[in-house]
């Protein structure tokens, strides 16, 4: 009898880029993709906060290094992307969360340019490089369970998740004959430097402490296995799907 073999979750010898790694949920992929052996390209737009987070990490014997990159910026992005990668997580994103009837356009366009626009081109270059050098690798968006659901004075974040979820399945479609895999980590609330306005507000905390099944608000922990997973060949078989961490938010 022959027992099948559970597949490694060892990225070493692979090479990665996280957007959005100066911080929160970038951050801690960033950390559990260098665990796992990866060489880890960070990436982010604030240059200080950046460089401070690659030092830390390379302190801890990691390989990790630093590119300030406006991912919004799109000649940039595309010239960043030129390199192959194994791996590619897209941590960047932001919210300006407005009731509908008071949302600018101007809103609107900045949200969409950073969470949709740039998540699209990212991919697509990131594909393409993959491509071009026989790279059957990983592409990883950081989304939202405001991706499956609705959100209070969240139309607009909501809509640029729901757009992206889309947009996941299509490339997957077209992506897996090159054996080019992209799926999306979707979190309830994480504590991060971008939620700490929502979570200070005692009745926006509550309102969320009930949606949550588990009883609290999620940490970037919680998202560090589900990244890894995506990551490495443990998820071979997985594209065009998104992988829920929400304490049993949409359950209910």
């Amino acid at each position: 009898m022959n027992f099948p073999t559970t597949p490694s979750f060892s990225l070493a010898g692979k090479r990665a880029l996280v957007t959005g790694a100066s911080s929160g949920i970038g951050q801690a992929c960033a950390v559990a993709l260098a665990e796992a052996g990866a060489s880890v390209l960070c990436a982010a737009r604030g240059a200080e906060r950046l460089n401070a987070t690659v030092s830390l990490m390379q302190d801890n014997g990691w390989d990790a290094s630093a590119l300030a990159l406006d991912q919004a910026n799109l000649p940039a992005l595309e010239a960043a992307m030129q390199t192959a990668f194994d791996v590619v997580i897209n941590s960047a994103g932001m919210g300006r969360h407005l009731p509908a009837l008071e949302t600018e356009i101007e809103d609107f366009d900045t949200v969409m340019n950073l969470n949709l626009r740039s998540a699209y081109f990212l991919s697509a270059y990131a594909a393409k490089a993959m491509k071009a050098a026989g790279i059957a690798g990983s592409i990883i968006h950081i989304s939202s369970q405001m991706g499956h659901v609705g959100g209070i004075d969240r139309s607009v974040y909501c809509a640029s998740k729901h757009a992206l979820e889309g947009m996941i399945k299509s490339m997957a479609i077209e992506w897996g004959p090159l054996g080019i895999r992209i799926n999306s980590i979707c979190p309830t609330f994480i504590r991060t430097p971008m939620t700490a306005a929502t979570l200070d507000n005692p009745e926006r905390a509550a309102w969320i402490n009930n949606k949550i099944k588990l009883g609290r608000v999620g940490e970037v922990e919680d998202l560090m296995g589900a990244a890894l997973y995506l990551a490495c060949d443990a998820s071979a078989m997985v594209t065009g799907t998104h992988l829920i961490v929400d304490g049993g938010w949409t359950a209910g």
